[in-house]
């Protein structure tokens, strides 16, 4: 069976990084037999903490994408992450402007294989992981990584974000 095409382009970008799960070896897209839309679901479907988890969220930063790549544990502090990038509007996109600038829909959002580079911010809080978990580019695709990989396949910024 062919994979979504969502889920083939982010292993496509995944391949073309080389990134590297937990465990050192290339990291492989994983298709769940149920969507799992939330952190807590996603946790509890691969048998670890919701820390673990890394939520792929687009904001919209005075009108471009912006994704943060936070923990499952944590809120994103609007506030906070507006003024470190010195923008006067950060909110939660809507489904449409998501799928715009990602080709993917919310609940499955990638950290990687958009159209175009999205800026990126990764949650240092990832980093007391040694395996973290990204959506895979539909609700029921996963990948594991590590927060060093998420950083360098998406060029990513380390940044507090809650």
């Amino acid at each position: 069976m062919q994979p979504h095409p969502n889920v083939q382009a982010v292993q496509d970008a995944l391949d073309g990084t080389t990134a590297l799960d937990g465990s050192g070896a290339p990291s492989l897209v994983r298709v769940l037999p149920d969507a799992v839309h939330t952190a807590a679901a996603a946790a509890a479907a691969l048998g670890v903490e919701v820390g673990q988890i890394a939520n792929s969220l687009i904001f919209d930063a005075d009108g471009d994408p912006l994704l943060v790549l936070t923990s499952g544990a944590h809120r994103v502090d609007t506030a906070r992450v507006a003024a470190d990038l010195g923008v006067t509007r950060l909110k939660r996109a809507t489904p449409e402007f998501v799928r715009e600038h990602t080709g993917q829909p919310i609940g499955g959002v990638a950290p990687l294989g958009h159209p175009k580079p999205i800026r990126t911010l990764v949650d240092t809080a990832l980093a007391n992981y040694p395996e973290v978990w990204a959506a895979g580019g539909v609700p029921r695709a996963v990948f594991p990584t590590t927060y060093a990989e998420l950083l360098r396949i998406t060029t990513g910024q380390a940044t507090e974000v809650a």
